[in-house]
């Protein structure tokens, strides 16, 4: 897959709530994440592997109401990296705060897999 398939291919995940399959086509396993602020989970604010990835979706799934949520893109930099501008409407289940959200992820690929997630937000 080129960096334009794998962009659109994890855009289409996104938008159908299929992200699980994405992590398992898409990502190489030693991917790495990394959010703007520590997750409360972790107080990291960088996630190694594919098993820690899947575990920060699994805090947002426990701790999280999504409402709805749109990604658009991908916008493509150069033959290694691509933008997403993903849109969320979300409740905090422990405090019922509800929220939207508006978050741009990188994405860096490598031998045709995304090796780096880093995450730029507003709330």
């Amino acid at each position: 897959m080129d960096l334009k398939a794998i962009g659109e291919a994890l855009v289409a995940h996104c938008n159908a709530g299929t992200e699980r399959e994405a992590l398992k086509t898409l990502y190489a396993d030693n991917a790495v994440s990394i959010e703007a602020t520590p997750n409360p989970q972790t107080g990291t604010a960088v996630t190694e592997g594919l098993d820690g990835i899947n575990g920060k979706h699994d805090w947002w799934d426990g701790a999280m109401e999504t409402h709805s949520a749109q990604a658009d893109g991908p916008h493509l930099h150069g033959d290694d990296r691509f933008a997403v501008y993903f849109q969320m409407d979300a409740t905090d289940k422990e405090s019922g705060q509800r929220f939207d959200m508006k978050e741009v992820g990188v994405y860096t690929v490598a031998d045709g897999k995304i090796v780096k997630e880093e995450f730029f937000y507003t709330m």
